[in-house]
C-alpha cells in the first residue's frame, strides 16, 4: 500500500492511518510561562528533550506550585508512555516519557497520549523520529523566523501501522540495532572528550613554557646570547606610542599585578593585553532580520559567530537599512575578533578570521583587536588556555549566569605571559602542529558521527517500510 502524498509505502496487512486515530489526545502545554519556585512539580521545557537520549529529571531547575497551577498540571500532565514533541523552534523529533513522576510541560511542547490497544508507545516514538516526520513538520510549520507547528497539522500526520504483535518485534529490532550504534557513538564521544583535554593540555604547556625547549636552554647549548621578552616588550611599547589609534589620549599600559602569578621560565616576563593593543573596534547595535544575509545583502555578526574556535559567517543577522551599513565595520580575513558579552563559559571567546565570503559587520558585542608585534596567535592561544579563561572570568562582570560582560578597560588588564621572540614563534608553530593533528582526528570523528546518524535514520526507514525484520519472521507474523 502506498500514499503518493507522502511517498510512503507500507507492506500488505499494515494500515496507513493518521496520528489522531492512534492517540486518545493530542494537545500542547501552557501558553503562558508560569511562576517558578524552588520546589514543587517539575516542569519540562523544550531544552529538556532530545531524540534517543533519556530524560534526566535531575537536570531540571524549574518547578511550579501544585496549588497555584492545579488546572495547568491536570491539563498538561504527561504520564508514563506519553510522547512529547517540539511545536516551536527545532521540529521533527519526539521523546517518550519513561518515568512516573508528576511533571507538567512548557509552552512549545506538544503531547501525544497513545492508544496502547492500537499502537505500541515505543513504536510511535520511533515513528515520530522518522525523517518523514521531520520533513512534514517543517513543511506544515508557520512563521518566517521561529517555526511553529500547528496541532491541526500534527493530527493529520500519517502513521504506517503494523499489527500490534509485529510492532513489538520491530521495536525490539530497532533497539538492538540502535544499541550497537549507541556504543559506537559513545566511543566517538569519548574520543572527542579526549581531544578536548589534549588541546587544553597543549595550550597549558604552551603558556607555561613547557611545550618546547626554552630559549635560554637553547642559547646555552649553542653558546650564544638571546633576546629576552623584556626587550621585545619595550619594542612593542615604543611602536604602540607611535601607532596609537585609540579615541582617548595615549596612556602607558598599567603593569600587571604579579603577586598571585606563578614564576615564569628564564627570559619570560608578565605583561597586560593592553600592552599589545593599539586599537579596539566595536560595532553597533540595531534591529536586524534574524537570518543570514543573501547575496548583495550585508549582515551583522552574532556572538555565536566567534564561539566555537572558527569564525562562522552564517551566524549572522541581516541589516535591511542601508543607512546603517558602515564599510569600516566589515569583517576581513585576518581580523582578531573577541566576544565581549556571552555566558560565563563563552565570554571572551576569540578567533582569527581565516576566510570571509559575505559582507558581515561587527556587532556591539563583537570587538576587533589590532595587536602589535605579530602576537595575534600567541594572544589567542593564551586567551583560550585555562589560565586565560580564568583571567577573563575573573574580570567579567554581571550578576546573571546567562550573560556576562567584559569592558575594554578590563580586557586591557588581562595578564599575558610573554616569552622571548624566537621562542614565541617556536611555541606558536608547535601549538599549530598539535592542533592541526587534533583537527584531523576531530574531522574524522565528526564524519563518523554524521554517518552514525545517517545509519540511525536508515534503520527507521527500513523499520517502517517493513524491511527491518527478516523474511521468515515477517511472514510468520502477518500470516
Amino acid at each position: 500500500m502506498t500514499n503518493s502524498n507522502y511517498n510512503l509505502a507500507v507492506p500488505d496487512k499494515w494500515q496507513l492511518t493518521k496520528l489522531k486515530d492512534v492517540c486518545h489526545k493530542i494537545t500542547d502545554g501552557t501558553h503562558k510561562t508560569p511562576k517558578y519556585q524552588e520546589s514543587g512539580v517539575r516542569f519540562i521545557s523544550i531544552k529538556n528533550i532530545r531524540p534517543f537520549v533519556p530524560i534526566n529529571l535531575d537536570s531540571y531547575v524549574k518547578f511550579i506550585s501544585q496549588e497555584e497551577h492545579a488546572e495547568l498540571i491536570q491539563r498538561c500532565h504527561p504520564e508514563y508512555d506519553d510522547i512529547l514533541f517540539p511545536r516551536i523552534g527545532t521540529l521533527g523529533f519526539a521523546k517518550r516519557i519513561d518515568f512516573k513522576e508528576t511533571v507538567s510541560i512548557f509552552v512549545g511542547l506538544g503531547l501525544l497520549k497513545p492508544k496502547k490497544e492500537v499502537i505500541n508507545p515505543k513504536y510511535l516514538e520511533y515513528w515520530m523520529n522518522h525523517p518523514l516526520i521531520k520533513r512534514l513538520s517543517h513543511e506544515k510549520a508557520t512563521g518566517s523566523g521561529r517555526l511553529t507547528l500547528p496541532l491541526a497539522e500534527t493530527r493529520k500526520f500519517p502513521i504506517p501501522l503494523a499489527p500490534l504483535n509485529q510492532q513489538k518485534r520491530i521495536v525490539a529490532e530497532i533497539e538492538k540495532q540502535f544499541s550497537r550504534l549507541d556504543e559506537a557513538v559513545a566511543n566517538l564521544r569519548r574520543v572527542q572528550a579526549n581531544l578536548k583535554r589534549y588541546k587544553a593540555a597543549v595550550l597549558k604547556a604552551a603558556v607555561e613554557g613547557r611545550l618546547v625547549e626554552t630559549e635560554a636552554e637553547r642559547a646555552r647549548h649553542e653558546g650564544r646570547d638571546f633576546e629576552t621578552s623584556e626587550n621585545l616588550l619595550q619594542r612593542i611599547l615604543e611602536t604602540r606610542r607611535k601607532q596609537w589609534q585609540g579615541m582617548e589620549k595615549y596612556k602607558e599600559p598599567v603593569p600587571p599585578d604579579t603577586t598571585d602569578l606563578p614564576e615564569l621560565p628564564e627570559g619570560w616576563t608578565w605583561a597586560t593585553l593592553g600592552a599589545f593593543l593599539v586599537n579596539i573596534e566595536a560595532g553597533k547595535s540595531f534591529k536586524c532580520e534574524g537570518r543570514p544575509p543573501l547575496e548583495n545583502e550585508v549582515g551583522v555578526a552574532k556572538v555565536s559567530a566567534v564561539t566555537w574556535g572558527e569564525f562562522n559567517e552564517t551566524e549572522s543577522k541581516t541589516c535591511l537599512d542601508e543607512k546603517l551599513i558602515n564599510e569600516k565595520l566589515l569583517i576581513r580575513s585576518g581580523d582578531f575578533l573577541f566576544s565581549r558579552a556571552n555566558t560565563i563559559e563563552l565570554v571572551g571567546a576569540c578567533v582569527i578570521v581565516k576566510k570571509v565570503t559575505k559582507d558581515i559587520m561587527l556587532s556591539d558585542k563583537t570587538l576587533r583587536f589590532q595587536l602589535l608585534g605579530g602576537l595575534d596567535k600567541w594572544v589567542m592561544y593564551n586567551l583560550r588556555s585555562k589560565f586565560g579563561r580564568q583571567e577573563i572570568e575573573r574580570l567579567a562582570t554581571g550578576n546573571q549566569q546567562s550573560m556576562r560582560n567584559i569592558s575594554q578597560d578590563r580586557i586591557k588588564s588581562i595578564r599575558i605571559p610573554l616569552p622571548p621572540p624566537e621562542k614565541c614563534d617556536r611555541i606558536v608553530a608547535e601549538v599549530d602542529r598539535h592542533l592541526s593533528l587534533a583537527r584531523e582526528v576531530e574531522t574524522q570523528v565528526e564524519a563518523n558521527l554524521k554517518r552514525a546518524e545517517g545509519l540511525r535514520q536508515s534503520i527507521l526507514r527500513q523499520a517502517f517500510s517493513g524491511r527491518l525484520l527478516s523474511d521468515h519472521i515477517e511472514q510468520r507474523e502477518t500470516a
